[in-house]
C-alpha cells in the first residue's frame, strides 16, 4: 500500500480510563515526574508513531477528590521531551480564548526550533465554565464568539510566523550582519479582537508553520477545521458516524482552496487489549469496577452542562435540552448515545469512563488491528488518536502487539522516513505569505 496510517499517542497522566489511577498497573506518584513522560515518549517513538499529544485546560478539571489531575503545562513538558526524543512529533493544546497571539506564536516557534521541526498546536477555544473564572471573566464567552476570536487569533499567529522570511537570518560573521532586516516585517495587524505590530522575535519556524490540529466537531468547529486544520482529532462512536464526519469535513475543503490530502482525520480509540477477547472484556470490567460514581456523575454533568447529582444512577438520563454553550459536538454525541441505546445514568458513565465520548474497544491485538484497518480502508479515518486506558502498560501493549500487526499488513511504517512532524503526516511546508499578509 502507498497510503499508510497515521498514529498519534494521546497521553494522559495515568491513562484515559477515569479509574486508571486506582488500577494496580499504574503509579500516580510517578505520573508527577518527568521520567514518566520521557519513558512514554520513547515507547511511542519506538513504535514509530507520528506524534504524541498532550491535552490541557486552565482550570482544575472534574473532582480532584476522586481522580488524579497532574496536568503539567504542555509546552514546558514538550520542551523537555524534545531533548529526550529524536523523531516523534510533539503536539500541545493551547487556548485561543485565554492567550494572546504573540505569546503562542513565540512559544510554538521556539518549540519547533528546539525540537528540529516537530512541534504541533492543538487549537482549542476552551469550553469550560471554570476556566473563564481564572481569567478576569464572570462567564465563558458564547460558542460563536469563541470561534470568532479563534479565527482572528490563528490569522495573527500565522502572520507572525511569516514575519521572518526563510532567508532573513544570514549569519555572516565576516560582514558582521546577523540578519537581513529587509526580510523581517512588522505585521501591523488591527482587527476586532487583536492589535499586533510584530514582527516575531523568533525566526521563522523550521516547519514554516508548526502542524495545526483541531478537535472541535460542531458545525462551527468543522468549518474552522476545513479552513485551518491539518490534523483533526475527533470522537466518533460508530463507523457510520465516523464515515459521515470524515466525508463532511473533506467535502468542506474545496471552498477554502484546499484538497482532501491536506487534512488528516484521526478518530480517538481507547484499545483494551487481551490475549483473548474474553480476557480483554475482563480487563474492561476490572477498570469499570473501580469507577467512583460521584466522580462519574460530576464528569457527565460537565459534559452535558446539566447537574445530574440529584437523579438516580439506575434511572434514565433526564431531559438536558438540545443545546450547550460548552462542547456542542460532545453534548450531541453523549445524548445521542444515551437515547440510541436507552442507557441509564450508571451505564452511560461506564460507557464514557474509558474515553469521555471516544470509542472504547476491548479485544485482541488482531481484532484491534482489524478495526483500525476497516475504518482506514473504508474511508472513515486517515489514522487514529490512540488513547491507552492505563499508562504505561496500555501504550506498551499497543506498541508491542498492535503496531507489528499493522506493519505486517503494510498499513504502517517500519522506520521514520521524515525528520519533521509535517513530514510524518505527509504535509507540505507552507511558503512565506508576506505579500499576501500585507495585502
Amino acid at each position: 500500500m502507498t497510503r499508510q496510517l497515521h498514529l498519534n499517542a494521546f497521553l494522559m497522566q495515568n491513562g484515559h480510563h477515569e479509574a486508571a489511577w486506582r488500577h494496580p498497573d499504574t503509579d500516580p506518584k510517578r505520573a508527577t515526574t518527568l521520567q514518566h513522560y520521557v519513558e512514554l515518549a520513547r515507547t511511542a517513538e519506538r513504535g514509530k508513531l507520528d506524534s504524541l499529544f498532550l491535552a490541557d485546560g486552565v482550570a482544575l478539571w472534574g473532582n480532584v477528590r476522586y481522580n488524579s489531575h497532574n496536568l503539567f503545562e504542555p509546552l514546558t513538558l514538550l520542551s523537555a521531551l524534545a531533548g529526550a526524543t529524536e523523531h516523534i512529533g510533539l503536539i500541545a493544546t493551547a487556548s485561543t480564548t485565554y492567550n494572546e497571539p504573540y505569546h503562542l506564536a513565540r512559544k510554538f516557534a521556539s518549540l519547533d526550533h528546539l525540537s528540529g521541526g516537530r512541534a504541533g498546536w492543538n487549537i482549542v477555544t476552551s469550553a469550560g465554565k471554570d476556566e473563564a473564572l481564572n481569567f478576569n471573566r464572570d462567564a465563558r464567552p458564547a460558542h460563536e464568539l469563541r470561534y470568532e476570536r479563534a479565527t482572528e487569533f490563528i490569522e495573527v499567529v500565522k502572520k507572525l510566523w511569516d514575519s521572518w522570511e526563510d532567508d532573513a537570518a544570514v549569519i555572516d560573521k565576516a560582514s558582521g550582519v546577523y540578519a537581513d532586516t529587509d526580510l523581517i516585517h512588522p505585521i501591523d495587524h488591527v482587527g476586532e479582537h487583536f492589535q499586533v505590530r510584530g514582527p516575531l522575535n523568533v525566526p521563522r519556524p523550521v516547519q514554516g508553520h508548526p502542524l495545526l490540529v483541531q478537535a472541535g466537531s460542531s458545525e462551527t468547529g468543522k468549518e474552522y477545521a476545513a479552513r485551518y486544520a491539518e490534523a483533526v482529532f475527533t470522537a466518533q462512536q460508530t463507523f457510520e458516524e465516523g464515515k459521515a464526519f470524515y466525508d463532511d469535513v473533506k467535502a468542506r475543503l474545496g471552498r477554502h482552496g484546499r484538497t482532501p490530502d491536506e487534512i488528516k482525520i484521526l478518530p480517538g480509540i481507547s484499545p483494551i487489549l487481551g490475549r483473548t477477547e474474553a480476557e480483554a472484556r475482563e480487563r474492561e470490567a476490572e477498570l469499570n469496577a473501580l469507577i467512583t460514581p460521584e466522580y462519574g456523575v460530576r464528569q457527565l454533568s460537565n459534559l452535558l452542562d446539566h447537574d445530574l447529582a440529584g437523579y438516580p444512577l439506575d434511572g434514565p438520563l433526564p431531559d438536558v435540552g438540545t443545546f450547550t454553550e460548552g462542547q456542542q459536538s460532545r453534548f450531541d454525541l453523549v445524548t445521542g448515545l444515551a437515547r440510541r441505546e436507552n442507557l441509564t445514568i450508571r451505564q452511560l458513565i461506564e460507557r464514557l469512563a474509558g474515553g469521555r465520548g471516544h470509542r472504547v474497544f476491548a479485544g485482541t491485538p488482531v481484532q484491534v488491528a482489524d478495526q483500525l484497518e476497516h475504518w482506514f480502508t473504508a474511508g472513515a479515518a486517515d489514522g487514529f488518536n490512540i488513547m491507552p486506558p492505563t499508562l504505561p502498560g496500555g501504550l506498551t501493549d499497543f506498541v508491542d502487539l498492535v503496531v507489528p500487526e499493522l506493519q505486517r499488513r503494510g498499513l504502517f511504517r517500519t522506520e521514520y522516513s521524515a525528520s519533521t512532524l509535517r513530514g510524518h503526516y505527509g504535509l507540505a511546508r507552507p511558503a512565506t505569505r508576506v505579500k499576501e499578509h500585507a495585502a
